[in-house]
């Protein structure tokens, strides 16, 4: 939280997220740090997107998730095993330069390797692109990486 600064010492931190266990954190797909809310933002003026607008988008990337997967009985892009990614998550260069990149630097199990390429995929799906691009994979990336438990 920005306004309020966490009063736990380091090891009190550090005995917390033991309990939480790499394989376990490995197996979660989105890690996503939500921040209080500020005032000005709840009075705002400006419209974010209606829910309607997402509800489409979301509905047109299920479609093409499910006709991408239904002759193996699948519906979303999670379900896939490894060799269908390798079928169905062409990647830009830039992209596969970039999840190599991040394999190496925050070292990667394979589990996560292929789970930051399903959640790729959707966020490509959701763009309405065929390929996914190295934004998509950054963003997948970020979802994965940030578990709002670490202290360095």
């Amino acid at each position: 939280d920005k306004d309020h600064t966490c009063e736990c010492s380091a090891g009190e931190i550090k005995r917390y997220t033991r309990k939480l266990s790499g394989p376990l954190l490995d197996r979660i797909d989105l890690h996503i740090r939500v921040s209080r809310v500020d005032y000005a933002d709840l009075h705002a003026t400006q419209r974010a997107e209606s829910s309607a607008a997402i509800r489409a988008r979301v509905v047109r990337a299920r479609t093409i998730e499910r006709e991408r997967l239904e002759r193996h009985g699948l519906f979303c892009n999670a379900q896939m095993n490894h060799s269908m990614i390798k079928k169905y998550c062409t990647m830009e260069k830039d992209a596969e330069h970039l999840l190599e990149a991040a394999f190496h630097r925050i070292q990667l199990s394979a589990r996560s390797h292929d789970r930051i390429i399903k959640v790729a995929r959707t966020i490509a799906d959701l763009d309405g692109k065929p390929i996914i691009g190295a934004s998509h994979i950054a963003e997948a990336i970020q979802l994965r990486s940030d578990v709002g438990l670490s202290i360095e």
